[in-house]
């Protein structure tokens, strides 16, 4: 079994910063990598980023340059850093971590950019 806890998120206004946490913990032994997908509403859930154990990155390309991902290998824990944030950023925010064939995900956090 995996757990994944997520914390952060909240309401926010265009061109600010939030950041995302999520620890795993359980049968975590294999992680090879952890990332973050995102659902706006009416929308497919979509990959926002992604970081192997070994620090290499993918971004989606609407939040390359605003969006950090990083990842503590002794926590099991990867965080996402979100600046000049837009509307469009706006959805539920998911953990992901891939484990021997598996997709585990977290219970979602909100992130809501309005004025």
């Amino acid at each position: 079994q995996v757990q994944l806890v997520e914390s952060g998120g909240g309401l926010v206004q265009p061109g600010g910063s939030l950041s995302l946490s999520c620890a795993a913990s359980g049968s975590i032994s294999s992680i090879r990598a952890m990332g973050w997908y995102r659902q706006a509403p009416g929308k497919q859930r979509e990959l926002v980023a992604l970081i192997t154990r070994d620090g290499r990155t993918n971004y989606a390309d609407s939040v390359k340059g605003r969006f950090t991902i990083s990842m503590d290998n002794l926590k099991n824990t990867v965080y996402l850093q979100m600046n000049s944030l837009k509307p469009e950023d706006t959805a539920v925010y998911y953990c992901y971590v891939p484990i021997a064939g598996a997709d585990y995900w977290g219970q979602g956090t909100q992130v809501t950019v309005s004025s």
